[in-house]
């Protein structure tokens, strides 16, 4: 894991903090983690996309044709390690961002292209992803959300639970099932849907921290234009696993995130108690640190497995052990936090993450289903 930068690479670096420097100020620090209940802070991080978009900072791993900056693997790197540790916001698209949008890129038409990714990548327009049902969770291949095709449309029917920003949203990457007779995988279809459209229901739900981050999604016979199908007909799955080739960097986030995230919890626990002379809470810290530089490690064999050409088994199996590791190491984090700070703080945010941080082993894979993946397709174990 030899990640030594050539000048190019340092440029970009120190181009990309001059940018930062001049833009990023305190508000929208404190703001980079919305919640689907302020309004204020929603818009204005708005705005920061359509800055950040403005100035070719919005999607540097996207090519150039699609407002990005084609950016190397190790550009990719610099930029995560840098926008994370400088405290920038997410995007608010970052769903559509990472996963929506490089299947648009690779099945789209022209058009859908042109006029959808532009106002993606500025947040002019939210997308949801529709794929969680109540009994298809990490199982996408058992959704039962129907479409019927009706002479130019398709007619939708079905419900989708936990979309993040559903009741924000004016798009919809919606999974449905086209093929009832047909194999799991094989009868699912993928269609763009505008959220505006009749017999479309949307109920916000309220998480444990009292938020609305995420959506209830109802679909009454709903009609979608047939070209609104993105991918072919009953090829949903591949849509649905189609990873963004020149997005592979991502993984540098994990490791960032959760230093920076410890760092805060020192300064905190300095400022509101007497804990660091505590032996057992430096123990606490010390080994949530170490286990922070392992996830470091296990990310970075997964991006140099990327940038040196290795097997795509090696980039997948570390990823997705490194998602597993940061949910756990965000919860043992967050407890950590609340045993010594409890709710002190403005607004108790370590109170609030505390609450958040029992999602960071389900959201985006459970750490069972990611086991199991690793146990599989890594080590090559049996299913039983």
């Amino acid at each position: 894991m030899d990640f030594s930068y050539p000048p190019e690479v340092e440029q970009f670096r120190a181009e990309l903090r001059d940018w930062l420097s001049a833009n990023l100020t305190d508000e929208l620090i404190a703001a980079r983690r919305p919640t689907g209940r302020d309004d204020a802070a929603f818009d204005m991080l708005r705005a920061w996309n359509r800055t950040m978009a403005d100035a070719g900072w919005a999607a540097v791993s996207w090519p150039r044709e699609y407002g990005g900056r084609g950016a190397t693997v190790l550009e990719q790197l610099v930029y995560t390690e840098e926008t994370t540790r400088a405290r920038a916001p997410m995007p608010l698209n970052v769903i559509g961002m990472n996963n929506i949008a490089p299947a648009i890129m690779q099945y789209g038409t022209e058009s859908q292209k042109t006029t959808l990714l532009p106002r993606m990548m500025r947040a002019d327009d939210i997308w949801c992803q529709g794929m969680s049902e109540p009994e298809a969770g990490s199982d996408l291949a058992a959704l039962r959300t129907r479409a019927v095709t009706d002479g130019e449309h398709f007619v939708v029917n079905g419900q989708k639970i936990w979309t993040s920003l559903g009741h924000r949203a004016q798009w919809c990457q919606l999974y449905v099932r086209t093929d009832p007779e047909a194999p799991k995988h094989k009868g699912i279809s993928c269609l763009i849907v505008d959220m505006s459209s009749p017999g479309i229901e949307v109920r916000p739900l309220v998480t444990l921290n009292g938020d609305t981050d995420f959506a209830e999604l109802f679909f009454h016979d709903v009609r979608v234009p047939a070209d609104a199908l993105l991918g072919p007909l009953n090829g949903g799955w591949q849509v649905a696993t189609t990873t963004l080739s020149h997005e592979r960097a991502g993984a540098a986030r994990l490791y960032a995130e959760m230093q920076v995230r410890l760092e805060e919890l020192v300064d905190d626990i300095a400022t509101h108690s007497d804990a660091l002379h505590d032996p057992v809470t430096l123990r606490r810290l010390g080994e949530i640190a170490v286990r922070i530089k392992y996830l470091e490690v296990l990310c970075q064999r997964s991006i140099s497995a990327a940038l040196h050409g290795g097997p795509d088994k090696v980039a997948f199996g570390s990823a997705s052990l490194a998602k597993t590791v940061w949910g756990e190491i965000g919860q043992d984090l967050a407890a950590l936090a609340f045993d010594v700070l409890g709710t002190r703080g403005g607004n108790a945010p370590w109170a609030n993450y505390r609450l958040t941080s029992r999602s960071l082993t389900i959201a985006g894979g459970t750490t069972q289903i990611n086991k199991n993946i690793t146990a599989q397709r890594v080590l090559g174990l049996p299913r039983s």
